[in-house]
This record gives C-alpha cells, sequence and structure tokens, in this order.
C-alpha cells in the first residue's frame, strides 16, 4: 500500500496552520521535485543549482546549498524512501516529504494543447493554468498534455519534459521550457556516453517522421506510445539507450 503521509517543514521547524495555507495558496514562490532513495538522489547539483538561481532571479537573496541538503535531512527525519520537494519562499524554506513514486514501465499517451506556461523556465508555483490543462488531459484519458504553439511547434508537457530519436539521435524541443532535473540528468549521461543529442524544434507534423518519443520529470521517464490519435513507433534502441542513461547516473547522498 502506497504511504502517503506527510510532513511539512520551514526552516527545520514543524509548519503550522498559516504556513500550510501558505504552500497551498500562495503563488509566489519556485520549487524542486525530487525522489530520494536510500538517503540519496540523482542530478543533487542540478537541484541545488535550479534553486540557487531561481531564488536570486525571484528575491534577489542567495540559497544556501547546504543550508538546503540540512533541511531536507532534517525533513526526512531518518526515512530512507521519500518524494521530496523543496519550496523556496520570502518566507523562508518550505520542505515537504511523501511516499516516493516512481513512473510506471508502460506506453504513456499524451494530447496536443495550445498552451504556455509563463516564465516556462522557471519551476514556479501556482501556474492555475498549467495545472488545468493537465487535469482536462486526464479526464480525457491521457497521461498528460503536450504543450504546442500557434504553429505546432512542441515546448514541454503539462508536468513533463519530452524527447525524440530520429537517425540515431534525441533530439530536446528548442522551444520555451523548463530545464526538467532528470532532463538534465539525461543529457549529461549521454554526452558522457557519446550518444548524439540535439536542441531543434520539433512539430506536431514531424512526430510521423520519429522513431520515438519519450516523457521525463521527477520520478523517471516512460515511452510515448501515442500523441492524441497519432501512434509513436519506438525503436528499441532508443529505450536502450535512454535506460542506460538513467540507470547510469548515480545517487548523491543528500
Amino acid at each position: 500500500m502506497q504511504d502517503d503521509t506527510r510532513r511539512v517543514e520551514i526552516n527545520g521547524e514543524a509548519a503550522d496552520g498559516e504556513t500550510l495555507a501558505l504552500l497551498e495558496h500562495e503563488g509566489w514562490g519556485h520549487f524542486t521535485a525530487m525522489q530520494v532513495r536510500e538517503g540519496c538522489t540523482r542530478g543533487l547539483g542540478f537541484h541545488l543549482a535550479r534553486l540557487e538561481s531561481a531564488h536570486r532571479e525571484i528575491y534577489g537573496k542567495p540559497l544556501e546549498g547546504d543550508v538546503v541538503r540540512q533541511r531536507i535531512r532534517h525533513a526526512l527525519a531518518g526515512r530512507p524512501d521519500a518524494s521530496v520537494r523543496v519550496y523556496g519562499y520570502w518566507a523562508g524554506l518550505i520542505v515537504t516529504v511523501r511516499g516516493p513514486q516512481q513512473m510506471e514501465d508502460r506506453e504513456y499517451a499524451m494530447t496536443a494543447q495550445h498552451f504556455q506556461r509563463p516564465l516556462a523556465r522557471l519551476k514556479h508555483v501556482g501556474s492555475w493554468s498549467q495545472g488545468r490543462f493537465h487535469e482536462l488531459a486526464t479526464a480525457a484519458g491521457f497521461d498528460d498534455g503536450l504543450l504546442v504553439d500557434e504553429t505546432g511547434r512542441i515546448s514541454e508537457g503539462n508536468i513533463t519534459n519530452v524527447g525524440f530519436w530520429r537517425d540515431g539521435s534525441v533530439i530536446w524541443p528548442d522551444a520555451p521550457k523548463l530545464d526538467g532535473i532528470t532532463m538534465l540528468v539525461l543529457q549529461s549521461e549521454l554526452k558522457a556516453a557519446g550518444v548524439a543529442q540535439v536542441e531543434a524544434p520539433v512539430h506536431i507534423q514531424d512526430l510521423a517522421s520519429t522513431h520515438g518519443m519519450i516523457l521525463c520529470n521527477s520520478h523517471g521517464w516512460a515511452r510515448v506510445g501515442r500523441v492524441d490519435e497519432m501512434q509513436i513507433r519506438c525503436d528499441d534502441e532508443f529505450t536502450a539507450v535512454i535506460a542506460a542513461a538513467y540507470e547510469g547516473c548515480p545517487r548523491e547522498r543528500i
């Protein structure tokens, strides 16, 4: 049975009702999400860099990585496996801890949606429209929405990044998007392995010529088998390359 109990701390202390209301309803802040296993997580350096950069941009203040790690360890309270979110707010750091999650081993389905996240480069809170579009996608029987502009150019999913495979090369969309941590991890490991990859425009009308599509977020990665009514064929070579890159990234101790 999945453990969905939640513990919330701010600056190392148990959160009160006012703080919880801020977390649930305040739209001015940023965060990062990670999966912790045995006290470690993939891409820790990317998480810390994201928090530092966003905090400086939004609040003009530094955010020390050592403090972030200490707050995460304190909130985990010895729990080895968990889903963790770290929020940067004007009031300080908020850390939430829940049961661990992972991507299901199956093909996912996406639906094209004409939407662009505001300030897409930031993982910010309070994006009502983003959440609403994700709800519409899941209510229609899809796993996530695929965000496109008026020309059909793909940027990202509602809560995922997407990547493609063509002629032995991994293609990441050249469009406004969040540099997701799992995407950054995959890019780093693919580069180390000598796998060709490029950032280039990808349009809905290009999907028929791709040889594979994946989505990824803090839960991991998965194959995309369908976008609306279009079936996406996926070469075994592509999934093998992505699996090797993901599993090859070592987890770092928090």
